[in-house]
């Protein structure tokens, strides 16, 4: 298995956490619920990572792969989906397989605070058809992630 920038920070970081491949189909209409259906995980431990654009600067969320993103939960006057090169440029990820580990430029995060009741929860590795399983404390520790709840659905 090829190495992202996502696994190169877990293992620089120390934290214990297991990768997870299956194939994906370019024609799959949610990157993150076909991962959750092709690994056989309850999607509310797969979490997409979504970047948005909150009063002029961008930011990631991260939340449940079968939810929607409450923007409004983000705060600031004028929250919205990130344009997807702007997305592409800042993480250094292709749009599916953005990592909420080892962007190119580290945004500022939000997690959606159902994560912390799994022990361990699944996030895009850096590349569509490959998963990062570790637990929700360290990936808040690896993002200095702010924990609420934003998700709905």
């Amino acid at each position: 298995m090829a190495s992202t920038p996502a696994i190169v920070a877990a293992e620089r970081a120390g934290v214990a956490f297991r990768t997870h491949e299956y194939a994906h189909d370019s024609r799959a209409e949610s990157y993150g619920l076909e991962a959750a259906e092709k690994l056989g995980l309850d999607p509310a431990r797969v979490l997409k990572t979504l970047v948005v654009e909150v009063d002029g600067r961008l930011s990631v969320a991260v939340l449940p792969v079968a939810a929607q993103l409450d923007l409004k939960a983000l705060g600031g006057k004028r929250a919205a989906m990130a344009e997807r090169v702007a997305a592409e440029r800042a993480t250094g990820y292709e749009l599916g397989g953005i990592s909420p580990l080892g962007q190119r430029k580290r945004l500022p995060t939000t997690l959606d605070a159902s994560a912390l009741v799994h022990e361990t929860i699944h996030v895009s590795a850096g590349r569509r058809g490959l998963e990062i399983e570790l637990s929700p404390a360290d990936l808040v520790r690896l993002t200095d992630a702010d924990v609420r709840p934003i998700a709905r659905g």
